[in-house]
């Protein structure tokens, strides 16, 4: 025979409703695991999707490595493949950030959104759920890069510390430029405009800075962009960090530059997602 207990008398109702309930924040939090795990299942069930993050800085190290290195670097492909393969980490992140505004566009257009606003979930939980699960699409790339890398002779001289503080930065800067390319899914008509939008800006990023050449090597009017140029900074800062030298001034730069990227265009991303859904 089970006892009833009462309940406390000085527990008023409010109180055992807000006990029952759990805080804002760790619900909005659940609802954005629960989207991001929705954008990996999607991701696993199309594999090809994972084409830019896999087969992509693979095929950019041994395009340049093994055809334009030895120009380059005056015969030295193994030396051109230490200064290369930090670039084509900062090159990838950028490039493979397009596909996460195409494929929220996408989403869109087929009335996917709908249901999600008619859920009783954060408005903006959806987008940050997507970017969420983009974590795990970096860290592919990031270890397909580095794996290929090692294989091809690329080597870390600096200590373990230093190389997961390199990964890490990359990381948190993939996170916060990836905003960019959700902005322009939000605002674009069309999931090939924002393909189109996002490679205009990204293809100037990627070859107007230090990624494939040093900067003294370039016209002075062009150092001028490079040098302010956050992919540059990144690229500078994971350099020092796998293969030594001074870091300190590019990771404070590349720290400020996903300060900016995530204050500018996280909120404008939200703002336009909820005025188009």
């Amino acid at each position: 025979m089970s006892i009833i207990t009462a309940p406390d008398p000085t527990t008023s109702a409010v109180d055992l409703q807000r006990q029952g309930e759990r805080p804002a924040v760790v619900k909005y939090l659940t609802h954005c695991f629960v989207l991001a795990k929705r954008s990996l299942i999607k991701t696993m069930r199309t594999p090809e999707a994972l084409v830019d993050v896999t087969i992509q800085p693979v095929i950019f190290l041994g395009l340049f490595t093994y055809i334009f290195g030895g120009a380059i670097a005056h015969g030295s492909q193994t030396g051109y493949l230490q200064f290369l393969l930090p670039g084509i980490v900062g090159q990838t992140i950028a490039m493979a950030s397009i596909s996460l505004g195409s494929n929220l566009n996408s989403d869109i257009e087929k009335g996917v959104f709908d249901r999600f606003r008619a859920l009783p979930i954060g408005r903006s939980a959806p987008l940050v759920g997507a970017v969420m699960a983009d974590v795990v699409r970096y860290l592919i790339l990031l270890i397909i890069t580095l794996g290929v890398g090692m294989i091809m002779g690329f080597r870390i001289h600096t200590s373990v510390g230093a190389a997961l503080g390199g990964i890490g930065l990359a990381l948190g800067f993939a996170l916060c430029f990836v905003w960019v390319s959700v902005f322009i899914g939000m605002k674009a008509r069309t999931s090939g405009a924002v393909t189109g939008i996002t490679m205009l800006i990204v293809m100037p990023l990627s070859f107007g800075s230090n990624v494939f050449v040093p900067t003294n090597t370039m016209p002075g009017w062009l150092q001028d962009f490079v040098k302010v140029n956050p992919l540059s900074h990144l690229v500078g800062a994971i350099r020092a960090l796998f293969t030594g030298g001074a870091w300190g001034t590019d990771v404070l730069w590349t720290l400020a530059w996903m300060a900016v990227l995530l204050l500018v265009f996280a909120p404008l991303a939200v703002r336009a997602y909820r005025k188009r859904v």
